[in-house]
């Protein structure tokens, strides 16, 4: 459901003739914001576990479990991880259906760029410099797990709300050099199904850049693991 919704978004924004073209940056990230809102809320049985840098941060918090009932273990780790690769390719895959003839389309006579099909699908830096851009996906899922975390220990309740709201920040502030993957299924599952389906013109996969969106936010997630586990328990 998050990757349906949220390549879903991009598609409107960047595909020809849709209803959204030209949509822009902003409803881009309203569009994924509300996508996490919808995750969180399917996949509620996990513990709401959609994104690894998130099942990551939870571990090194130091938590026993991960959902009511599901221990913290290699083997429950590996599932979550397996589940939500899985489910970032079947919703890019279901996104891709929705906009087939999109896919399809050109501009005016001229041929859409790869480039343009494959940002529907994965991440890329504006300007491409590896370490930077790592540093970029660091911080933005350190944001995104710290605060993730932290709201555990307020009484709002507002749940996936809050999230969703959260989401729509970090991409607003700090989506701007990377496009904001925090999340390595988010880009890696999409990124597997842009290699494999059959759409016209799509160009590379850019496998060069792939690391980049998996390394940075399980990088940021161990860090705000950290940071909360001295936040809550600071040294006397």
């Amino acid at each position: 459901m998050l990757l349906l919704l949220g390549c879903g978004v991009v598609a409107n924004a960047v595909l020809p003739r849709t209803k959204g073209l030209g949509g822009g940056f902003l409803m881009i990230n309203f569009g994924w914001g509300l996508a996490v809102f919808a995750g969180v809320f399917v996949a509620y049985q996990s513990g709401a576990h959609i994104n690894p840098a998130v099942t990551v941060g939870l571990w090194a918090s130091g938590a026993e479990e991960y959902a009511p009932g599901v221990a913290i273990t290699p083997v429950s780790t590996l599932v979550y991880f397996a589940g939500e690769l899985i489910g970032g390719i079947l919703g890019a895959v279901v996104a891709f259906l929705a906009y087939k003839k999109h896919f399809d389309e050109d501009i005016e006579g001229e041929e859409v760029l790869g480039e343009t099909k494959l940002a529907v699908f994965s991440t890329g830096p504006a300007v491409r410099s590896y370490g930077w851009n790592v540093v970029t996906e660091v911080i933005g899922t350190f944001v995104l797990v710290a605060v993730i975390l932290l709201f555990g220990n307020t009484p709002s309740q507002l749940g996936p709300l809050a999230v969703a709201l959260l989401v729509v920040g970090i991409g607003a502030s700090l989506g701007g050099p990377t496009g904001y993957a925090i999340n390595p299924a988010r880009d890696l599952g999409p990124r597997i199904a842009h290699a494999l389906l059959p759409i016209r013109g799509k160009g590379t996969s850019d496998w060069g850049y792939a690391w980049v969106p998996v390394v940075g936010p399980v990088l940021g997630a161990l860090l705000a693991g950290g940071f909360y586990q001295l936040y809550s328990n600071p040294p006397a």
